[in-house]
């Protein structure tokens, strides 16, 4: 049986203990089985609303007996382009009293991501896998689910935790913790009437407050200048005072994420998301939404499922604080590259890293592909994209596999620093 003990921390630093080391999750052979969930809407309503849930009855039934689970809940549309391109549609499940669901830990919020766009349904998966092998605080679980809606099939999806506030989610206090979202749909310009979010300060990068979820504009203008004080002193880019500020082994582990499977979303910005608690350092994470990278083909994104054209297409590029042959992304995200000792411990983090994506991370990931390929079947019959599965999984692999290499030059090139 394969068996891997995978540790969920909670954001602490190397000098840093967890207040609690009972969040081990056993990823083993059951885990990469796919399971089966039923929901039925009361009066068998529509699903058409991101905003309003609807009432039913969620039904899981698994392999494994002690992961069936039946209850009442409410479902609702999520997502942004997810939502409004593509017919095969996301959800969130809210059940109306927490349970753990397919072994995972207790809540009421859930999300099934419908990975229509994605051709080989992985990778959204393989990067939470590569955050998890790398320790990265609160990443997400996979648990892949056939669905049954109003007695109609729609297909595979992917069940996995809802990023937000919570004992089993990001484990910030709720009171003076803050989590927030750098998303260009949720900031000023797209929802300019919400009232919990604003444009950042030094950076204008848009920043969206996810909890606390009922904030007054004296804690909005508050939240507003602690995320000021971090800019500053990366714009500085003054190791000792950005230290002070940000957690920096874990935003170089976060970019190198981002760089590896080339995710333009960090040009919008779309799906960063950063939390601290009262008087600590912000931390970036948890990892979400990596459909738009592997090189996606834009040019067909209401129709297409086209990735992995190039391997040497580059989101930083070779020098990130010059945006050289790269995005022009905010210096939010590139600014630290000014100083010597970030860019050096940035280069030894990906030595210390790249061997193991290919031979640990992507070896879990074939697993999970080697347990849903039946209803990968169903899936494609109920959604034809005209794209096989098994041959995207393995362009997929060498697209990896070749950027890999390409990266360890580009990175060992990038310009020292002048700070």
């Amino acid at each position: 049986m394969f068996c891997l003990s995978i540790f969920l921390f909670t954001g602490c630093s190397d000098d840093e203990l967890p207040e609690k080391e009972d969040d081990e999750v056993e990823l083993n052979a059951e885990s990469f089985q796919v399971a089966q969930i039923t929901i039925s809407t009361e009066n068998n309503s529509e699903i058409d609303s991101k905003e309003t849930y609807v009432n039913c009855t969620f039904s899981v039934e698994s392999d494994n007996s002690d992961w069936n689970y039946s209850g009442s809940a409410k479902v609702r549309g999520r997502g942004n382009s997810t939502w409004l391109w593509y017919p095969k549609k996301p959800y969130r499940i809210k059940l109306d009293k927490k349970a753990e669901i397919l072994g995972l830990k207790a809540d009421k919020d859930w999300v099934l991501l419908a990975d229509y766009r994605d051709p080989t349904h992985l990778m959204n998966a393989f990067v939470f896998t590569v955050g998890k092998g790398l320790n990265l605080p609160y990443s997400n679980h996979v648990r892949y689910v056939e669905v049954t809606l109003n007695d109609k099939y729609i297909g595979l999806y992917l069940l996995t935790e809802q990023v937000e506030q919570g004992e089993n989610r990001v484990a910030i206090d709720s009171v003076g913790g803050v989590l927030i979202s750098l998303d260009a749909d949720d900031g000023p310009e797209l929802s300019p009437n919400s009232g919990d979010n604003f444009w950042s300060s030094v950076y204008r990068v848009p920043v969206c407050v996810k909890s606390p979820e009922a904030i007054s504009a004296a804690r909005l203008t508050a939240i507003k200048s602690d995320f000021a004080r971090l800019e500053n002193t990366i714009k500085n880019a003054n190791y000792a005072e950005v230290e002070q500020e940000l957690d920096i082994p874990l935003f170089i582990d976060f970019m190198l994420i981002q760089e590896l499977v080339y995710n333009v979303e960090v040009d919008a910005p779309r799906s960063i998301y950063f939390y601290k608690e009262s008087g600590g350092r912000w931390k970036i994470g948890p990892l979400w939404d990596f459909d738009a990278g592997f090189d996606f083909d834009w040019g067909t994104m209401y129709t297409g499922h086209n990735y992995f054209h190039s391997y040497k297409e580059l989101v930083l590029g070779t020098s990130p604080v010059n945006h050289t042959s790269g995005y022009w992304v905010s210096g939010f995200f590139t600014d630290l590259f000014q100083n010597k000792q970030f860019v050096e411990e940035y280069k030894q983090r990906w030595l210390a890293v790249k061997d193991k994506i290919m031979s640990e991370y992507w070896e879990t990931t074939q697993s999970y592909a080697d347990g849903f390929s039946v209803a990968m079947e169903n899936d494609a019959e109920r959604w034809p994209i005209n794209k096989s599965n098994d041959t995207e999984i393995r362009q997929m692999e060498q697209w990896l596999s070749m950027r890999i290499d390409y990266l360890s030059g580009v990175i060992e090139n990038y310009p020292e620093g002048t700070k």
